[in-house]
């Protein structure tokens, strides 16, 4: 009697006919197809602007898809020329830079507050705002509020979506200023890439009576909720343009009668003897590493230096624009 074999034992080496699936597996080894395109595909950016263009046109608004008008500060200039912005909203965090957006009337889309916030007058003030225009309020954990005010950023318990920045173009803010009968202050900025640094400069642009920021279109920081957070709601009130080139949209100014003042430790002229002051000006910051570029020092008429006692010490690019732009303001308050 032969022994009987486990279950699953090989019963020999002979290898019989091997059965097929009957076509059951045809589908699988079909693949997906081919990829699709990429304005097909919902998460991708080119679909997303696909979408966004749709419901533009859907909606028959006017003006670019994906984009609103704003007019922030009451300045109706600050929407022309607009610089391209794939981002469809910004946030904007802290209590005074989020009561300074909802009192200019930036058409903002949702206001956070967070659950069990401390009240004082500002946040009244915000909630009094945002009802009254008809923004949605909404009330959100803590958590959710650090998550939308990013890494290392501080919200003090609200927050704002508003659409992206939209920059005047510069030779606009100039006519204005003129319209005005005012003496034109402008600062430039010349290779600032950190946002801080230039919500810095907007707040003491703003504080010293500067009538707007100059920024490159390439190479330069922009008004995002970053410097928005640093201006504390200065950014609201103070006009940015956007020059195309910087040293072209220099000369386009003196050739108006503005004079170019370069910011540099090693400048011809120190600040307190600057003679220009209650002239047209423009001051032009360069970047702490680097400083001014060539070109655009070769267009100032004038290079300014900051007297500072220490000679191991400098400073950095919004607080010597800030000292600069006190200067100016004193020298010209004395004079009226």
């Amino acid at each position: 009697m032969a022994k009987p074999q486990r279950p699953g034992a090989n019963k020999g080496n002979k290898k019989g006919p091997t059965k097929g699936t009957g076509g059951m597996g045809r589908k699988s080894l079909e693949g997906r197809g081919p990829t699709p395109k990429a304005e097909d595909r919902a998460w991708h950016p080119a679909g997303k602007r696909k979408a966004a263009a749709e419901r533009y046109a859907a909606s028959g608004g006017k003006g670019k898809p994906g984009q609103q008008r704003q007019t922030a500060g009451g300045n109706p200039n600050r929407s022309a020329r607009a610089k391209d912005n794939t981002t469809e909203v910004e946030v904007v965090t802290g209590r005074n830079s989020v009561l300074e957006a909802l009192r200019a009337k930036i058409p903002a889309s949702a206001f956070y507050i967070a659950q069990r916030v401390e009240m004082d007058d500002r946040v009244k003030e915000m909630l009094s705002l945002a009802t009254n225009r008809g923004i949605p309020v909404l009330e959100v954990t803590r958590q959710e509020l650090d998550r939308m005010a990013g890494y290392d950023g501080v919200h003090q318990g609200v927050a704002v979506k508003v659409p992206p920045y939209e920059y005047a173009h510069p030779q606009d803010l100039l006519e204005a200023v003129i319209a005005k009968g005012e003496v034109p202050l402008f600062v430039a900025l010349d290779g600032i890439t950190d946002p801080r640094n230039l919500g810095a400069i907007i707040r003491s642009t703003g504080a010293f009576g500067g009538h707007g920021i100059i920024l490159p279109q390439r190479r330069s920081a922009g008004v995002n909720s970053a410097a928005w957070k640093t201006s504390a709601g200065a950014a609201a009130r103070v006009p940015v343009a956007l020059a195309t080139n910087l040293t072209t949209q220099l000369k386009e100014f003196k050739k108006q009668g503005v004079f170019v003042l370069g910011l540099d430790g090693d400048g011809d002229v120190l600040l307190p003897e600057l003679q220009l002051a209650d002239r047209p000006v423009v001051i032009v910051t360069g970047s702490e590493g680097k400083g001014l570029s060539r070109l655009v020092a070769e267009t100032c008429d004038q290079i300014v230096s900051i007297p500072i006692s220490a000679v191991t010490e400098s400073l950095n690019a919004g607080i010597a624009t800030s000292v600069a732009l006190y200067q100016v303001s004193t020298t010209r308050n004395a004079k009226k």
